[in-house]
């Protein structure tokens, strides 16, 4: 099996399954991986559909990219988000390292100083700093590792190899990042000027995360961080003649830096380290006492990292700012240029360029779906059951496994006289992610089954979401499952075959209202992804008198759970539960 980056390689084995130390700090359900990989709603809604695809067995893997693309000759790569992939080229492959003439990484905070967090000037005695001045940006986790940055502690060990790989990096960290927050004038000066495809795509994209944003100072709180990196790197890329990375967006220093990969004292074994815990040989003949052999932190709210009434201790994935014999001499972009035309309401150089490349006509988009597919109706098929007689009520509790999908077929072609699928509820607690709801919703579509309700479940297991930030939390059950092959890369595309499914009018979005807790309302909140248990309810109350609900799970139990726990009056409207799982 080819690992590849699914794992920090601190976590890699023979296979994609594996622990989440890093990841668990990412939330996983609204405002986290479910609205990225769905891209809040519009990857489906806008993108057009091209004509490749994820193919099972002839997917090139990135080794594969990678040592094809950096064997034809001089390269430069950009790095904006964890390092695995490219650390792991590194060290299978140190011969393709002359090929590589200069890395340029979005990650790290060396002297930054979080400006998120922070009580107002005006603010009660009673208010309480939370990440305020800290170095890193982990917002889910700052009171065990105040210092790192994310795409940095995604894989403290391969940042590592890249930093010190002998290559030319320059690195745009938090330093520079933090002064270039998206604005009220950038934001409304992007609204104005969507004249390009990807222009639009780009300001739906960041007007939903403003909408969704948690509270009130996204202005402050959300920062130009990939793209402003972009930027910083072609510049100097521009003015190759200069040799202190000088260019239009950011100021640049030389800095000798690090990447902490474990926690002092050295030499310790207290099983969180698996380079060195019950090995006679360091894995990769790591240095028995080195800077790679102290604690490493085991995930969210790891004891050895909490201070009483402080900040945390641990240092994982930290951009340190070192002497001596660890020090890398690397470039780093300090800060955003301000904007040389004083009289602009945009403060930053970045974003004019930005504002200018993004609307180009020039190498733009070809089409959005729309204008791809012109003839392209959003119609809703709904069949007319009058005068059948309808046979059982059945809710079908799946997790969105293959043969989920198959099961789902499967009961869609019985006849309605035999059974009724009054909803589909969706557990994504096992073999797919949140995202992948967006297949029933074609599937259902494709069957002429838009009238059929599907309800989104909790994303963790019971009593795995954490105690003091509910969006992200552990994968102790969850790790047994694959992530690429034979895992959650085949469910979550069918194998490849979900692209050639119709587009269905219905599909998972962001939107949200202040009616169910959200901060304020989107555009549309009536395209608000509903809940498990809210489809659950609203099929209950929907029954005729006397009549019963029969349950067939396919997945976890955590939604039926759930259910059960919700109302101690429910099991009298339950006629029956099929379970599939378990062994005897």
């Amino acid at each position: 099996a080819n690992v590849g980056g699914y794992l920090p390689i601190i976590e890699q084995g023979t296979g994609t399954a594996g622990y989440c130390r890093y990841r668990q700090a990412i939330p996983v359900g609204l405002g986290g991986r479910l609205d990225i990989d769905t891209n809040y709603g519009f990857r489906k809604s806008f993108l057009p559909q091209g004509r490749r695809k994820y193919s099972v067995l002839q997917q090139a893997t990135a080794q594969e990219v990678m040592i094809d693309k950096i064997s034809e000759g001089p390269i430069t790569v950009f790095i904006i988000g964890g390092h695995t992939n490219f650390a792991l080229l590194l060290m299978k492959n140190p011969h393709l390292k002359k090929n590589v003439e200069h890395i340029y990484v979005m990650g790290g905070g060396v002297r930054s100083k979080n400006p998120t967090g922070c009580c107002p000037k005006n603010a009660s005695s009673s208010c309480q700093p939370q990440q305020c001045g800290d170095r890193g940006n982990l917002f889910t986790d700052y009171t065990s590792n105040p210092y790192a940055e994310f795409n940095i502690f995604g894989d403290p060990f391969a940042a590592y190899q890249v930093i010190h790989s002998g290559i030319p990096v320059t690195l745009v960290p938090l330093d520079a990042t933090n002064t270039i927050p998206i604005g009220e004038n950038f934001f409304k000066a992007f609204e104005q000027r969507q004249h390009t495809y990807e222009a639009q795509y780009c300001f739906k994209s960041l007007k939903m995360a403003r909408d969704t944003w948690f509270d009130d100072q996204f202005y402050t709180s959300y920062f130009m961080w990939d793209s402003f990196t972009s930027g910083v790197a072609t510049s100097i890329m521009r003015n190759s003649h200069k040799h202190n990375g000088e260019n239009e967006f950011a100021e640049m220093e030389f800095m000798n830096i690090t990447i902490v990969t474990s926690n002092e004292p050295y030499g310790i074994s207290d099983g969180s380290n698996p380079f060195f815990d019950g090995l006679n040989i360091p894995k990769f003949i790591l240095k028995k006492d080195g800077v790679h052999s102290g604690h490493v932190q085991t995930g969210l709210r790891d004891p050895f990292c909490l201070v009483k009434n402080g900040k945390g201790r641990c240092k994982d994935g930290y951009t340190e700012e070192v002497s001596g014999p660890e020090a890398v001499r690397v470039l780093v972009a300090t800060r955003a240029k301000p904007n040389r035309d004083s009289n602009s309401s945009l403060n930053r150089e970045f974003f004019k360029s930005f504002l200018d490349v993004l609307n180009r006509p020039q190498q733009t988009g070809r089409f959005n779906f729309t204008t791809q597919f012109p003839y392209y109706k959003q119609v809703f098929f709904r069949p007319d059951f009058g005068g059948r007689k309808l046979g059982k009520n059945v809710v079908f509790d799946m997790d969105m496994s293959v043969g989920d999908f198959l099961a789902l077929f499967y009961l869609l072609k019985l006849p309605v006289e035999v059974v009724n699928i009054k909803a589909i509820l969706v557990s994504p607690t096992g073999w797919a992610n949140a995202a992948t709801i967006d297949v029933i919703y074609d599937l259902l579509h494709m069957m002429g089954r838009d009238d059929i309700p599907v309800g989104l479940g909790d994303v963790f297991a019971m009593n795995q979401s954490d105690s003091l930030f509910s969006a992200v939390g552990d994968c102790k059950y969850t790790k047994a499952i694959p992530h690429g092959c034979g895992g959650f890369l085949d469910s979550d595309t069918l194998y490849g075959f979900a692209r050639d499914l119709p587009r269905s009018p219905r599909r998972y979005t962001a939107e949200n209202s202040i009616k169910f807790g959200a901060p304020r309302d989107t555009d549309h909140p009536e395209l608000r992804q509903p809940l498990a248990l809210e489809i659950w309810e609203s099929v209950s109350k929907s029954l005729d008198p006397g009549s019963k609900i029969t349950i067939l799970t396919n997945g976890p139990l955590t939604n039926l759970a759930k259910i059960i726990l919700s109302d101690k009056n429910t099991s009298s409207i339950i006629q029956d539960v099929f379970i599939v799982g378990g062994h005897i």
